[in-house]
């Protein structure tokens, strides 16, 4: 992790706190960091999560790796020293919407774990669930809907995770979503229920009108 450049930054404490923040929206703030292959289906769960919490008044917001990528993150390529930049600017711009009393969503293949349990580490425990999107990269290539397999494969993308960059799978993950043979449905149910189950969010919130 990079270190302060100056030694004379303070931190400064406001008078909200989460806790305060999370009373008055009525469910507790975390990150839902979504992790896995391309083409696994995490930017799609991500934004189902996100409407799926909205319609029950949870305060939600998805942070995609690509629309990242258009502005914060434009700067960064894909070799192994951009990819854990990538992941530690996200990490704590996840950990400011947390802070926020937001439920984030993060779609991100960060592929290395020492780049996620990072991120993990910048948070209160319970405030990190890792979600694994496991597919076999067989299905994520036949899905391929931006094309990235079949360039990766004729070597004219560099450094593509599951082709000729590595991927290492969560090996304990609160959640572990199968979409090859979940769907979409199914997959942001079982995250409903995991926030219910762990006191998240409320488990009979209407929609507000």
């Amino acid at each position: 992790m990079a270190n302060l450049k100056s030694k004379h930054v303070v931190w400064h404490s406001g008078m909200v706190t989460k806790e305060d923040r999370e009373a008055i929206v009525g469910h507790k703030a975390c990150t839902i960091w979504l992790t896995g292959l391309p083409a696994s289906g995490k930017s799609t769960i991500a934004v189902a999560l996100e409407k799926a919490l909205w319609d029950r008044g949870v305060h939600a917001f998805v942070l995609d790796g690509d629309n990242i990528r258009h502005g914060l993150n434009r700067d960064l390529g894909f070799s192994p020293k951009d990819r854990e930049e990538n992941i530690r600017r996200i990490g704590e711009v996840a950990k400011l919407f947390t802070m926020a009393g937001v439920i984030n969503i993060t779609a991100f293949i960060s592929p290395y774990r020492a780049d996620r349990d990072r991120v993990r580490a910048l948070m209160q425990p319970g405030e990190f669930i890792e979600v694994y999107v496991s597919c076999p990269i067989e299905v994520c290539e036949q899905r391929d809907p931006k094309g990235h397999y079949k360039k990766a494969r004729a070597g004219e993308i560099p450094e593509f995770t599951g082709v000729s960059a590595p991927y290492e799978p969560p090996t304990h993950p609160e959640v572990v979503l199968e979409t090859h043979r979940e769907s979409e449905e199914e997959c942001v149910r079982k995250l409903l229920t995991y926030l219910e189950d762990h006191g998240y969010i409320p488990r009979n919130v209407s929609t507000p009108e």
